[in-house]
């Protein structure tokens, strides 16, 4: 059986919005992304400061709020104090999480299925964000991460580049395709690319 991608019955590929004679590489791309393992992993109250121990793929977890720790595979992202989500492209992440968090010291929720992930990169991605989002987007660098809204939809930012800004924008799938209008809506005055 194929799982079924939120956004597969909207998200279009091709040319939209104000990209008359502009060249491709001047456009946002927005992308849906596909096949990701999502898992929230939280230390309980009653352990003992265990998280700064704890290494998956190669990468332990950051006792830096909003810090993002990743590899060519998996991001870390830290949410709130003790909580981080594991994104990953690896097919064998449960069976890592699951050797390096057990049950009796940490939470852990698989929530690959009830997320939809954006990806907005371009030149204009942080103009578009700043449209419905109150976060201070010029103060994101490379691998930081905050929960936020963006037209009062709830979502995790995720910044992957700030040279060529590039942002993962996750929501429950739920929201995942109103998510997407506001994101393609606001990225129309700049023209984009859905690939």
């Amino acid at each position: 059986m194929t799982a079924i991608s939120p956004l597969q019955s909207i998200h279009k590929k091709g040319l939209f919005g104000d990209h008359h004679k502009k060249n491709e590489s001047d456009l946002l791309l927005i992308t849906e992304l596909k096949n990701l393992s999502i898992f929230q992993i939280a230390e309980y109250k009653k352990t003992k400061n265990l998280t700064d121990k704890v290494e998956i793929d190669g990468l332990k977890l950051s006792l830096e709020n909003s810090k993002v720790l990743s590899n060519k595979n998996t991001r870390i992202l830290w949410i709130s104090p003790k909580t981080y989500l594991v994104i990953s492209k690896r097919e064998d992440i449960r069976q890592i999480i699951e050797q390096n968090c057990n049950n009796q010291d940490f939470a852990t929720t698989d929530i690959s299925h009830s997320r939809s992930v954006i990806q907005i990169k371009g030149e204009n991605a942080k103009e578009v964000l700043k449209k419905g989002c109150p976060l201070n987007i010029e103060e994101f660098k490379k691998n930081n991460c905050a929960g936020s809204v963006f037209n009062g939809i709830n979502i995790v930012l995720d910044c992957l580049d700030v040279e060529t800004p590039t942002f993962n924008v996750l929501t429950l799938r739920s929201f995942g395709e109103s998510l997407y209008h506001h994101i393609t809506d606001a990225s129309l005055e700049f023209g984009y690319l859905g690939i």
